[in-house]
């Protein structure tokens, strides 16, 4: 069968908890593909996939989606498609938009087990944790891993205790310590790179997938 190796590891009845469990992904690029990819081989029965971005030419060194056969095509639906074809049980609803006040509601219609952050844009961030946070709804939430080199350096943690993350320094602007405290995050402790153009945040195949596969772990240990 295709999960016997990971029951042999966790058990049987934590197997069918992953199967029952409902995660949230907002945003599938470096980061979130591979949370997506890595839910789905862990036998979780349900996700609900956010995004409103297309795939490009330009997500080809860090986006486990990027292939040539998807270019143009909108990320939710190559992830369905993918989805179906490693664990055809798993239940997979999509919105391709981008999140903000107006449609998160509609968005967080059902029971949600947890939520994955892992947009780019700060507002949507926010509009993310703080629906999250005001209605008991477990959520991790992905800060930079742009202009870094080594995987070794991401960590979870909570927000205010984050450094050498420009991306985490703007979010604990937007919260008071307090809350800050409340933030679960994936955040590299890597000084970010000095890149020759600044208009340009550089990347690569390892740090992002890292993150995304960090905090898979995490939430698979959390719902067992």
């Amino acid at each position: 069968m295709k999960f016997d190796r990971l029951e042999n590891l966790i058990g049987s009845f934590s197997l069918e908890t992953l199967a029952n469990s409902t995660v949230l992904v907002a945003g599938l690029g470096g980061v979130g593909g591979y949370v997506v990819e890595a839910l789905v081989r862990s036998s979780v029965g349900n996700l609900i996939l956010v995004d409103y971005d297309k795939v490009d030419i330009t997500n080809f060194n860090r986006q486990i989606i990027a292939i040539t056969s998807n270019v143009g095509k909108y990320k939710v639906d190559c992830f369905k498609e993918r989805i179906a074809n490693i664990n055809e049980k798993c239940n997979v609803k999509t919105y391709n938009l981008k999140l903000s006040l107006d449609n998160i509601e509609a968005v967080f219609d059902t029971k949600i087990d947890f939520v994955v952050d892992a947009v780019d844009d700060v507002n949507a961030k926010k509009c993310i944790i703080d629906y999250c946070l005001e209605n008991n709804i477990n959520f991790i939430s992905s800060m930079g891993t742009g202009n870094r080199l080594d995987p070794s350096k991401l960590t979870i943690t909570t927000l205010d205790k984050t450094y050498n993350d420009p991306l985490a320094k703007i979010m604990r602007k937007k919260f008071d310590k307090t809350i800050q405290k409340k933030i679960k995050v994936c955040t590299s402790v890597e000084l970010p790179v000095k890149v020759k153009n600044k208009n340009i945040i550089g990347s690569n195949a390892f740090v992002p997938s890292s993150a995304g596969l960090l905090i898979a772990s995490y939430i698979v240990r959390k719902i067992i």
